[in-house]
């Protein structure tokens, strides 16, 4: 992804002769994508590749973490040449949209097959990203020493009785930033601040690591219960790693609030960038990342479950961990509640 800028001194020959390239060069140009994403598959190659293979057109990608994505599409303003803009979770996806970093899509394909729960907000001029993947955030628990009837629900990780039992990574986690914020749309900033009041009054150390380092945590009974994402548990059953395995072997997994609003679920999505230069194009990988094979390239290589409606995913791990009821609150609305989210870990000294 190399730009260029013309000097207006260039003599009068040279330009007329840039001018006789430029339809050749634009040509050219619209089959080329530049992909700025927070994914790093290998099952992301085959994707990549078919959708050359389908369109011709040729795919660039820059890949980094979440925020180093969002801190270059900052830098380079109107000059940026990302076309689509691929982050893991709504709160990340929703501080791009509020920043402006990406433009509104109107697609009927997108709009049937991605369920609204599943996108950004539409004003009217069509939705801002779209999730292509979704998880859950699900309890953890010691098999040898926690009764399962104990932590049905993510309120049940403020019960007294698990006082110095209880692992998480810090609140200031997007992850954990998502799970408070759908709990306060759902009760209200008020109770869910003395949720997590609770779940800190509980904690067995202070947080640290990421959600494998909770699962390992609750394996070896240096607590008793954690949240991990649902992901991280099938890595470490499709692990390779005898270690791996027997982590899995002396854990329980719960899939929270069944009888009341659902697993808290999440996604992995992606937006057309504000000054995207081959706009049309990132249109047609979206719609592209729609169809049932890219859903199953897409949700499989990151252990996750499919988007769009009627897809199912052929990942027999992820499988096995059985069917749930999942939350069906917005994901945009989850985004927006980072905010309060953020504000309730800082009074609560989730850190």
């Amino acid at each position: 992804m190399i730009r260029k800028t013309l000097s207006s001194a260039l003599p009068a020959a040279l330009a007329a002769a840039l001018s006789l390239a430029a339809p050749a060069a634009s040509a050219q140009a619209d089959k080329v994508l530049n992909l700025y994403s927070a994914r790093h598959y290998q099952t992301d190659e085959a994707l990549y590749a078919e959708f050359t293979k389908q369109t011709g057109i040729k795919i660039n990608r820059i890949e980094a973490g979440d925020e180093a994505l969002l801190e270059r599409l900052r830098n380079e303003g109107a000059n940026s040449p990302a076309d689509v803009v691929l982050l893991v979770d709504a709160a990340r996806l929703w501080k791009a949209q509020i920043e402006g970093l990406f433009q509104p899509v109107k697609s009927k394909l997108l709009d049937e097959r991605i369920p609204a729960h599943l996108r950004g907000k539409d004003d009217g001029k069509g939705a801002e990203w779209y999730g292509f993947a979704t998880r859950a955030r699900v309890i953890v628990y010691n098999k040898a020493s926690v009764n399962p009837d104990m932590v049905r629900n993510y309120e049940d990780l403020a019960r007294p009785e698990l006082k110095g039992k209880v692992c998480t990574r810090s609140g200031a986690h997007p992850y954990m930033l998502s799970l408070i914020g759908a709990i306060s749309e759902h009760v209200g900033e008020q109770k869910a601040e003395q949720w997590a009041s609770g779940v800190v009054a509980n904690f067995a150390r202070k947080p640290r690591g990421g959600d494998t380092d909770q699962v390992r945590a609750v394996a070896s009974g240096e607590c008793q219960v954690a949240l991990s994402n649902s992901y991280y548990l099938v890595r470490l059953m499709k692990s390779d790693k005898p270690a791996d395995r027997a982590v899995m072997e002396k854990v329980g997994v719960i899939w929270p609030n069944q009888a009341t609003t659902g697993t808290h679920v999440n996604v992995s999505g992606a937006g057309v960038a504000k000054n995207a230069p081959h706009r049309e194009a990132a249109i047609r990988f979206l719609e592209y990342l729609a169809s049932d094979s890219a859903q199953r390239y897409f949700a499989d290589g990151s252990n996750e479950w499919p988007a769009a409606k009627g897809v199912q995913s052929t990942n027999a791990a992820l499988r096995s961990l059985g069917e749930f009821k999942a939350d069906d609150l917005s994901v945009a609305s989850i985004g927006r509640a980072q905010v309060t989210a953020a504000k309730i870990v800082d009074r609560v000294g989730w850190r």
